[in-house]
């Protein structure tokens, strides 16, 4: 089933459930973790589209124990990227599997260029993400 998933480039990281944990507003994403569950682990992550989101978002809780923010489009062939826990790297959701670093680095598969990163401040149950910068 992975493998049809691949073909299709359906990706397994989910949008969140309750899609009132999350704002976009003028370049700047704002996450309410204490209604967003799904990021508490280390490893998991989750999808953020539309709302007045003008890119594709991927916002994880790093194996590193840090939040991170990609532009959440493979830049092989444009398709979504997964998590991948206890790896501390991200991969791409098509059969190439182009996989990435926190930071956006090519490591492996056919992608040659960095996914685009963004900055993520924590304060207290608020992740903050400048998607301008």
């Amino acid at each position: 089933m992975k493998f049809l998933k691949r073909i299709f480039g359906i990706c397994e990281t989910p949008m969140p459930k309750d899609q009132q944990a999350w704002s976009a507003q003028k370049g700047v994403v704002r996450i309410n973790l204490s209604r967003m569950p799904e990021l508490k682990p280390t490893g998991s992550g989750v999808r953020l589209e539309g709302q007045g989101l003008d890119l594709r978002l991927l916002v994880l809780h790093g194996d590193d124990g840090h939040y991170h923010a990609i532009a959440n489009r493979c830049t092989h062939m444009g398709r979504r990227i997964d998590t991948i826990a206890g790896s501390n790297t991200i991969e791409c959701c098509s059969v190439s599997k182009s996989t990435f670093t926190y930071d956006g680095q090519p490591v492996g598969g056919a992608a040659k260029k960095p996914v685009k990163t963004h900055p993520v401040a924590q304060e207290g149950e608020t992740l903050t993400i400048r998607l301008t910068e």
